[in-house]
């Protein structure tokens, strides 16, 4: 009976230091294998963004064998279905430029005004409830608010601008201001919470004041992260399309009047792609062009705010 045990025993422990050993094999094989799945997984999105580069370029390149580049990126016409068609690009960049600086306008003072308010003067319970509360502006889409410039925005601004147009840039550029506060907000107030409490401690001290502290030295201390928050708001603002595509409308006007109806690069796109532009034709490779300038425009944005993060840093 003992030695029925023993053997019993024996074989026990032999199982368990195979199934051990084949644990460990499976762990070890597990392991090696991690590497290479999270290489593949970052080797598609640059593989993604590749491809979108390649088939930027391939079609930009169509485009400009049939119209010259200088004609392109000179002229202040664009009437890609006239008998004489023209495909100047300036009017969309000027649509784009004036309704991201408008919305800059409207969000920078407003979200560097909460992230101060939500950083230095509210309390932890106060800040837990607004923040949450300011960022669920960021989850309204878009479309939305492209409706609300639309029926809302545009008939308030008739009210003291009479002369403003049905479809405007002065409306949507305001209402995408309101859309990228939280961006800025949020950003922004990240930076500020990262400046140590000691140099609030400190300044207090020397008998600064609150806003003093907030003007004087927090926000110098955090300025790489406000900054770099303001640059991605403008990227935001360029790449922004259905509020634009509603509110602005599709004349393709080169004027600094924001009463009047202008059309951004996004909404451009959007007209191309939803209108009969048959594959092949040169309007059909315009659509190439402009997004092609628009992905240098957000590429460029994105530069910059990388290279003021890191000029303006600050290690604590």
């Amino acid at each position: 009976m003992s030695i029925r045990s023993e053997l019993d025993r024996e074989i026990s422990v032999r199982n368990l230091i195979e199934q051990k050993r084949n644990s460990r094999s499976f762990n070890t094989l597990f392991e090696k294998a991690v590497p290479y799945f999270l290489f593949a997984i970052a080797a598609l999105s640059v593989l993604t963004t590749a491809g979108i580069i390649y088939t930027l370029l391939s079609e930009t390149i169509e485009f400009f064998k049939r119209v010259p580049l200088a004609d392109f990126l000179t002229g202040t016409v664009l009437k890609p279905l006239s008998q004489t068609p023209e495909f100047g690009i300036l009017p969309l960049v000027m649509g784009t430029i004036t309704s991201s600086l408008i919305a800059m306008v409207v969000a920078v003072p407003i979200g560097l005004m909460s992230a101060i308010y939500l950083s230095e003067y509210a309390s932890v319970k106060v800040r837990k409830t607004l923040k949450p509360l300011l960022e669920l502006l960021a989850g309204i889409p878009t479309i939305v608010y492209g409706f609300f410039a639309f029926t809302f925005v545009t008939p308030l601004l008739r009210e003291f601008i009479p002369q403003i147009q049905a479809t405007n840039i002065l409306s949507p550029g305001i209402v995408m201001g309101v859309m990228i506060i939280p961006m800025i907000a949020s950003l922004s107030e990240d930076a500020m919470s990262s400046v140590p409490n000691s140099m609030r401690e400190g300044s207090l001290a020397l008998g600064s004041t609150k806003l003093e502290v907030a003007v004087k030295v927090v926000i110098p201390a955090a300025l790489s992260g406000i900054i770099a928050s303001f640059i991605l708001g403008i990227s935001r603002a360029i790449g922004e399309t259905m509020i634009v595509t509603i509110a602005s409308g599709s004349t393709k006007n080169f004027t600094f009047d924001v009463t009047q109806s202008m059309q951004t690069m996004t909404a451009y796109i959007v007209e191309v792609t939803g209108g009969d532009a048959p594959a092949g034709s040169t309007i059909y490779y315009s659509l190439y062009a402009v997004a092609m300038t628009l992905f240098v425009f957000t590429l460029l944005m994105n530069l910059i705010a990388r290279t003021v993060s890191r000029k303006f840093r600050e290690e604590y």
